[in-house]
């Protein structure tokens, strides 16, 4: 039986709306398989991950920024040395283990290599007080991280808390906002960190509290500082998102349905901005970071003896043509740090902000 033949094309009427058939040209195999292929679905923040990922510098950073905080991690469980423990020999204090060199053991700890015991060796050498140096460093980036997190968070609640209410409301409640988010702008941060460190000193005991006793009424006056004064910046960046995003049709169908703002908020404006929110987050650590290493070099810092990098590169000072090494340890750690985290901020606006993906 002779095989079918394929339906004859319907000729168009002439009065017919219908489009003339003869005139379209049908699909080939390869065109329909193009067709049955669809991107695969993914949601906006893998997108932006997938797009981080892709750019080395990011990558970089991260991987730099994970292995500083292995070693905070691991190397103060490995090292038998504390950060303000003198260097002791079987026991006994070794006084002649100042300003070691790196790998460098003094007289008494080669005498006691000799007869068959066993040293950690100074990584870094050790300081003019017989400490070694490479757990004092590790110690003092611990407090830089943590300094640049928490206050990075602290800045993030408040100005994102400050910036929604002054955007979503306007009127009156953002003009009265803004004011005041004005003459906060004209304070001055350092002069603020010193009254209150005097203050804090002459007015608040903090021996109850072991943790805050550590830090110091500098370093607890500097995190009062960054909640007081430095989330400004994001109270404005997320007031000016939220002016823009409030306008839009879901918003007026959500508060055509009676959602409540503080709903409104949460649901439906924040996380249309929240990449603005993690890039500024991002690029504020590094900020927090800087400030606490030139406050704590300028003897504003965590109370001794507990070290920070700042703290460490202002004491390298005095014996900055003896021992050189000594500055360039933590200074290197800060610049690690620092641009770290700016690159990765910059990776982060190039994977995240909608105007600035292809």
């Amino acid at each position: 039986m002779a095989a079918t033949k394929e339906a004859a094309v319907p000729k168009k009427n002439k009065f017919s709306l219908q489009l003339d058939l003869s005139k379209f040209q049908k699909a080939s195999d390869e065109e329909k398989k193009q067709a049955d292929v669809m991107s695969e679905s993914t949601t906006f923040f893998r997108d932006g991950m997938r797009k981080l990922m892709k750019n080395p510098l990011a990558v970089g950073s991260i991987v730099v920024l994970a292995l500083l905080l292995i070693m905070m991690i691991v190397v103060p469980m490995i090292v038998p040395y504390t950060y303000s423990g003198m260097i002791k020999v079987n026991g006994v204090r070794d006084p002649g283990a100042k300003n070691l060199q790196p790998f460098e053991y003094s007289q008494m700890e080669q005498q006691y290599i000799d007869e068959g015991g066993k040293v950690f060796p100074h990584i870094m050498g050790t300081d003019e007080l017989s400490r070694d140096y490479f757990i004092r460093v590790v110690y003092g980036t611990r407090v830089s991280f943590a300094v640049g997190i928490l206050a990075s968070l602290l800045v993030l609640l408040i100005g994102v808390i400050y910036g929604s209410i002054a955007g979503y409301f306007g009127g009156k409640v953002d003009m009265i906002m803004m004011r005041i988010v004005d003459i906060i702008y004209s304070l001055p941060d350092l002069l603020i960190i010193i009254l209150l460190a005097v203050v804090f000193k002459e007015t608040l005991d903090f021996s109850a509290y072991p943790l805050l006793q550590k830090l110091g009424a500098n370093m607890i006056s500097m995190f009062l500082v960054f909640g007081l004064l430095y989330w400004v910046g994001m109270a404005r960046l997320v007031r000016g998102q939220i002016l823009t995003i409030k306008q839009n049709e879901y918003v007026l169908a959500a508060r055509a349905t009676g959602a409540k703002s503080g709903r409104i908020i949460r649901k439906h404006i924040l996380p249309n901005c929240i990449s603005v929110i993690i890039i500024a987050t991002a690029m504020q650590i590094p900020s927090a970071i800087f400030t606490e290493s030139y406050l704590s070099f300028i003897g504003l810092g965590v109370a001794l003896p507990m070290p920070s990098l700042g703290s460490l590169a202002s004491a390298a000072r005095s014996g900055m043509q003896s021992y050189p090494l000594k500055l360039v340890f933590p200074a290197v750690i800060i610049v690690l740090i620092v641009l770290a985290f700016n690159l990765l901020g910059d990776g982060l606006r190039d994977a995240f902000d909608p105007k600035l993906r292809k």
